[in-house]
């Protein structure tokens, strides 16, 4: 039987990442998320906390900052980042960490393409004018 490896961090576990505060977790980053976090310590603080509020009174939690660098408080929340258009709902992993929340809430669909329309083909381009 094999055993589930437990997710760590550059070396640590989730449990020892979410005792540390942003700026100590900030350690752990590559250079320019740990320059970011740094900068937005307060902010991303700030939003934490208030995150941890709403998710208490089971209240969605939106937000427009996209640019937020994920730490290890924020894992097993579900976030409704917008896309521009809308709130799209991101569920925060162990994988997310150090990544940014607009990573996961894209911003341009998919294009499906169809049949092509009356007018948009040589052959049906006279046919229109009628």
């Amino acid at each position: 039987m094999e055993k589930k490896k437990e997710f760590t961090y550059r070396g640590k576990t989730i449990s020892e990442l979410k005792e540390l505060d942003v700026r100590s977790f900030s350690k752990y980053l590559k250079a320019r998320a740990r320059r970011t976090a740094i900068r937005n310590f307060q902010e991303i603080e700030n939003f934490v906390k208030r995150a941890k509020e709403k998710s208490d009174k089971k209240k969605k939690i939106k937000t427009h900052k996209r640019d937020l660098i994920i730490v290890p408080t924020l894992i097993g929340m579900t976030i409704h980042v917008h896309n521009g258009k809308e709130f799209f709902p991101v569920e925060i992993i162990n994988e997310m960490l150090g990544h940014r929340l607009g990573e996961f809430a894209l911003t341009r669909s998919k294009v499906t393409h169809t049949k092509a329309g009356v007018g948009a083909t040589k052959g049906t381009k006279h046919k229109a004018k009628k």
